[in-house]
């Protein structure tokens, strides 16, 4: 068996850390909710849930249904591939016996006891206290620590706030179910229709790019985020993964070699 790092979240934060590890040689595997909320999905594996192959700045990822097919697990890891695996309770961790875990779901909550074996428990953001409920946390608030690895103690206080013009996160005005036929990369003038919850228009609070838009059909709840308009207008930045995922995967690959019992596993 493959030394391998489970990853939590598909999410495009999660997706940005389980590419600094696939490009640094090791094997990752991904687990998922059988319908994920990600609104950057042209940059999240997660949106491997419901095209069943995606890639993501070249590398490839495929969803695999039954957690517990080691063979099937295998067979894409082999394939030079990130499985992400239909697990929102994480039950795989106890058939794969990850060599680490990256929770990187970002619910901003304390998490849930896992029954497995691995070496090292990663937490990302808010939620988590080293060595509480964790072994280390990783920053993920933009700022002088973005990134850093905090083996006492816990993240910054979520802010609830995005950065730049809060206006950009588009939120649900209503619980219902999204529909629209926007594509990630569209761009919009001030006012113009982007989606509809429930009969009712999201309207684009100013001209810009359309950089994220959770996926059509899922339905949502009223506040909820479900889309990002970009002011920089810029097509380009809604296929890249952005300067924090990879500055939170820096993290995540620092606190992984930081441990001799878990660096001398990684590329055996």
């Amino acid at each position: 068996m493959p030394a391998i790092i489970l990853v939590r979240g598909g999410g495009d934060l999660a997706s940005g850390v389980a590419i600094r590890l696939f490009r640094a040689g090791l094997n990752v595997v991904i687990t998922e909710l059988s319908e994920p909320l990600t609104v950057r999905r042209s940059v999240a594996f997660s949106e491997a849930i419901y095209e069943k192959d995606v890639s993501v700045e070249g590398v490839s990822a495929r969803a695999i249904n039954d957690p517990t097919d080691m063979l099937k697990i295998l067979t894409v890891i082999a394939r030079k591939q990130i499985p992400v695996l239909v697990d929102p309770d994480c039950l795989s961790a106890q058939t794969i016996h990850p060599l680490a875990i990256v929770d990187a779901r970002m619910t901003k909550q304390q998490p849930e006891p896992l029954s497995h074996t691995s070496l090292l428990y990663l937490g990302l953001g808010p939620g988590f206290t080293a060595p509480t409920n964790c072994h280390a946390v990783i920053e993920t608030q933009r700022g002088h620590t973005l990134g850093r690895v905090i083996w006492e103690g816990a993240s910054l206080v979520d802010t609830s706030k995005p950065s730049g013009d809060l206006r950009r996160v588009l939120r649900a005005p209503f619980d219902g179910v999204l529909i629209s036929n926007a594509k990630i990369g569209d761009k919009f003038e001030e006012g113009q229709p982007i989606a509809r919850i429930d009969g009712h228009e999201i309207l684009a609070p100013f001209t810009g790019t359309l950089r994220g838009l959770l996926h059509p059909g899922v339905k949502a709840i009223r506040g909820m985020k479900v889309g990002d308009l970009d002011s920089r207008d810029d097509p380009l930045l809604c296929q890249l993964i952005s300067d924090k995922s990879l500055a939170v995967g820096g993290g995540v690959l620092e606190a992984l070699l930081s441990r001799p019992e878990v660096r001398n596993k990684l590329w055996v």
